[in-house]
């Protein structure tokens, strides 16, 4: 189904989990797993603008492993996402990716995400599979060969792809989650994935981000939400350049600095 268009493919071990209602959920999270709250308590939220530059331009330029295509420009939705959630029948599952999807459009200014009914109307479709199922889930969409050379390699989790145009504009993503490999992995891979296949999908060290495969989060993260909230603003456009977006980057911080200190209750820094 990937053969038209460029595919960037991510594959990751990601553990994440949700926000919705701002504090309200994140706490509810916290409470009933044990795992994330120990992170939350943990989590720096206070980054130069170095640091949060740094981060960005890795994660949202490059590939850790792409099929076809320019992997050197921004690659992001250029209209509204809908998910739509397909595979197993779990419907906690479900109900927990609808908050992972709820949260990311309280804490991303500039993205309308949502989740829809029908897979008529989505561009992005979660395949939700048994563990066992993974791999022969894998083969269906990019082939055996491709699947065993993904499988040898990294081993995933999870796993999320994306298709773009030649405007480098996010046609169609692709994530697949595992539903019974427990709370904390569920809701890890959900929140990396789901957030990979809007576009920052290259795999890096620094070592606040979800985007690193040594990390484990459980939740979206303060540093992440300056990731996607600079992808998304719109003075970031898909197609630009490195330099091209460096140009723009000292304005377009600024006012995200003001949006996440906001959303999450921070002081200004």
């Amino acid at each position: 189904m990937f053969s038209r268009l460029p595919l960037v493919l991510q594959l990751g071990l990601g553990l994440s989990g949700l926000v919705l209602d701002g504090f309200a959920w994140q706490h509810a999270v916290a409470a009933e797993i044990p795992g994330v709250a120990s992170r939350q308590r943990a989590e720096k939220k206070s980054f130069t603008d170095g640091e949060i530059v740094d981060g960005f331009l890795k994660t949202a330029f490059g590939a850790e492993y792409h099929l076809a295509g320019r992997v050197d420009r921004i690659r992001k939705y250029d209209a509204p996402v809908r998910v739509f959630a397909d595979g197993v029948r779990r419907s906690n599952r479900k109900a927990q990716l609808a908050k992972v999807v709820a949260d990311i459009a309280t804490r991303v200014q500039h993205l309308d995400i949502a989740m829809v009914d029908s897979g008529d109307g989505a561009n992005v479709v979660v395949k939700l599979v048994r563990d066992r199922d993974l791999f022969r889930t894998i083969s269906t969409f990019y082939g055996t060969d491709r699947a065993r050379e993904i499988r040898s390699s990294l081993d995933p989790q999870c796993l999320s792809g994306f298709r773009k145009n030649d405007k480098y504009e996010i046609e169609h993503s692709d994530v697949i989650l595992t539903v019974d490999n427990g709370d904390f992995i569920f809701l890890d891979c959900a929140y990396e994935e789901l957030l990979q296949s809007l576009g920052p999908i290259n795999d890096t060290n620094v070592p606040w981000t979800m985007f690193n495969d040594s990390v484990q989060m459980g939740f979206f993260d303060v540093y992440d939400q300056y990731i996607l909230n600079i992808l998304y603003d719109p003075r970031i456009k898909a197609g630009m350049t490195v330099q091209e977006v460096k140009a723009v980057l000292p304005q377009v911080l600024a006012d995200v600095r003001v949006w996440v200190a906001k959303v999450n209750g921070l002081p200004m820094e």
